[in-house]
């Protein structure tokens, strides 16, 4: 007897579910279906410590003061000089963060636009740095996620599938662009 009514119970419910869904106008019905979420980008430069945080609608992208600002957000910290980034590089971040199942995660920035003077600089320190690297067209940026392991933000990102993606272990960050589709270990 306790079995039926258990049953009972659930097909009631579920009528009373199809009911309440068919008192409601169709277009409240779509204007729920169809409305998206929220994006949100959180950045926080590691360099200079500033944070970013702002909206974006999907398939409108950031208005242009907000990217004027991430512009700055990612600017040569070094020499204190910006250049206009490539859009596609938040959309990127956004969804490698989406791959790993993370919302409004604070993305760590280690290196955005470089100006060739800080290219050449870093070059000569080190022999990851390329002399015509997508930094200085602004096409680039160095990133982590605390508490994500590294391997799993490279996986994320080459599932994109658009652009390159450098991982560096040991230096504890990835780079991606949006260059041509390719992959490295530095």
């Amino acid at each position: 007897m306790t079995e039926i009514n258990h049953s009972r119970r659930k097909w009631l419910s579920l009528g009373g579910i199809v009911l309440g869904a068919a008192t409601l106008s169709p277009n409240s019905v779509l204007a729920v279906v169809s409305t998206p979420k929220p994006r949100i980008l959180r950045l926080r430069n590691i360099n200079t410590g500033e944070t970013f945080s702002s909206e974006f609608a999907e398939g409108k992208g950031f208005s242009n003061t907000t990217l004027q600002k991430l512009n700055w957000f990612m600017r040569d910290w070094h020499l204190n000089r910006a250049r206009a980034m490539d859009p596609k590089l938040y959309t990127k971040l956004y969804n490698i963060q989406g791959g790993l199942g993370l919302r409004n995660t604070e993305i760590q920035i280690i290196s955005g636009y470089r100006t060739q003077a800080t290219n050449n600089s870093l070059r000569k320190h080190s022999r990851g740095v390329a002399s015509n690297s997508y930094h200085i067209k602004g096409q680039a940026v160095d990133f982590r996620i605390d508490g994500v392991p590294l391997a799993k933000i490279k996986a994320s990102a080459e599932r994109l599938n658009n652009g390159g993606v450098g991982y560096y272990p040991r230096s504890n960050f990835v780079h991606v662009d949006t260059g041509p589709v390719r992959t490295w270990r530095g």
